[in-house]
């Protein structure tokens, strides 16, 4: 399945029925008087955030969406079928963004949550509804309400707790393989990591979402590279995980490549809380492993960790860090057999 972030699609509202100009005409049965029934009520369109998706890819095959118009009036005091509403199922964590990609009508955080983007027209009255001791014969009926048409964009930020950050090929895909059972393509060079990745990890009984993203380059912020179009999606992560290879020519000037790129992206990504760690120590002996935590200390100003993905030295740490980053409220515990199953009367 295709990975799709961002899709622009064109909604229209159901219109509401026309009210009916009827008389009741029955035999035996004297001043009948008006009995036209109002129209439906045209159908409405709702977004609602679901569970199972993590694309918008639904959206790249179907741009329009059109709610039923309602059914007007009829004789006999008859009211005309409502118009059905129709349902954009979306992601959690879907923005719905006005046409001006700058408005934002809503955030879909949880499962179940539903927004109303275009209410269908109203219904107009029959002339059943005018009718009065002035007016007893009204010949008039209101037309049904016209149904709202406008443009949204929808864009996906993935629902993460841990965001990986680092330069292509720092070793973000296979933390994440060696973490969680997500298998992102790994290969020796730079992008192999072309799309967002989620994966579930788990430590000491307690599981969180990682998320790894294409890797940065200096300039990204100008759309070098894959450019920073990614970013959003570690925008709602409690914790940043900055990984930078230990093997490279300049691992400081890596880091502060990482950190202006952060700044020049804004959205308070540079302030969140993050995890620095020295990743791919496995081809590095003692001395170098000291000296470069030393040097990447005095750059950032906070304690570095050392790890490497391949042999899993150090992982079993990061995870711990991580994990007392998380809010608690973020974080889900296992359940065991024991407690889930139903307790019941013991049975042989």
């Amino acid at each position: 399945m295709k990975f799709l972030d961002l899709a622009k699609v064109y909604i229209r509202s159901g219109t509401g029925g026309n009210g009916c100009v009827s008389f009741r005409r029955e035999k035996f049965v004297e001043y009948g008087g008006p009995d036209g029934g109002d129209g439906g009520h045209g159908g409405d369109v709702i977004v609602e955030a679901v569970d199972g998706l993590n694309t918008l890819i639904d959206f790249r095959y179907q741009q329009h969406f059109f709610a039923r118009n309602g059914q007007g009036g009829m004789g006999r005091q008859r009211t005309g079928a409502d118009g059905d509403d129709i349902t954009l199922r979306v992601p959690v964590g879907t923005e719905i963004i006005d046409e001006d990609e700058e408005t934002l009508i809503a955030d879909m955080t949880e499962v179940g949550q539903r927004v109303i983007l275009a209410r269908g027209g109203n219904g107009g009255f029959g002339n059943l509804h005018f009718k009065s001791a002035t007016n007893q014969a009204p010949r008039h009926a209101n037309p049904g309400q016209a149904g709202v048409e406008r443009t949204i964009w929808l864009r996906l930020k993935l629902i993460a707790d841990v965001g990986l950050l680092g330069l292509p090929n720092a070793g973000k895909s296979t933390f994440l393989a060696a973490t969680s059972n997500a298998r992102p393509k790994i290969a020796d060079y730079p992008f192999t990591t072309l799309v967002p990745n989620l994966g579930v990890v788990g430590v000491d009984n307690v599981e969180f979402v990682v998320a790894d993203i294409p890797g940065l380059i200096e300039g990204a912020s100008e759309g070098r590279g894959l450019g920073d179009t990614f970013l959003g999606h570690v925008e709602r992560c409690a914790v940043l995980l900055h990984l930078v290879d230990g093997t490279a020519a300049d691992p400081i000037a890596d880091y502060e490549t990482i950190i202006a790129e952060l700044k020049a992206y804004g959205a308070g990504l540079a302030r969140k809380p993050r995890i620095t760690v020295l990743n791919k120590i496995d081809a590095l002996d003692d001395e170098a492993r000291e000296t470069l935590r030393d040097a990447l200390h005095e750059a950032c100003g906070r304690t570095v960790m050392l790890m490497s993905g391949v042999t899993g030295e150090g992982v079993t740490d990061v995870l711990r860090a991580l994990r007392t980053r998380i809010d608690a409220k973020r974080l889900r515990e296992k359940k065991k057999d024991a407690t889930a199953q139903e307790e019941g009367p013991w049975q042989p």
